[in-house]
């Protein structure tokens, strides 16, 4: 199997959990590229993007190498703040195909201590 098809189905596999799981809830979906790292709140009802974050937005530069891991921590960190602004505060963490490590994980906990609740 080539490799596009299993992150592919990956993705479905953790998707269609989610789906099981979420009783109605908002969707924070996570996508991460080599460089950015971005972050939307998605209702799945309508089918419509609610609110969205990405680092391409904020200007990091850190001497220690972790100026991903500190533009992914300050992402969750906005997300969060605009989704309680709008007035939403639970939300299922969506995490795509990607492992809940490192980049991800930063955002997460940030979203997490900026008040949303997953």
């Amino acid at each position: 199997m080539s490799e596009k098809f299993q992150t592919n189905k990956r993705q479905q596999r953790v998707r269609s959990s989610l789906r099981k799981k979420s009783n109605g809830r908002l969707r924070l979906s996570v996508f991460r590229s080599n460089k950015n790292i971005y972050a939307q709140i998605i209702d799945d009802k309508l089918g419509k993007t609610l609110v969205s974050a990405s680092s391409l937005e904020i200007k990091t530069k850190s001497e220690g190498g972790n100026a991903k891991k500190e533009s992914a921590v300050i992402t969750g960190k906005t997300i969060a703040e605009r989704a309680t602004s709008a007035g939403i505060k639970e939300v299922v963490f969506d995490r795509g195909r990607y492992l809940y490590h490192g980049r991800v994980k930063a955002l997460a906990d940030a979203a997490r201590e900026a008040g949303l609740v997953f």
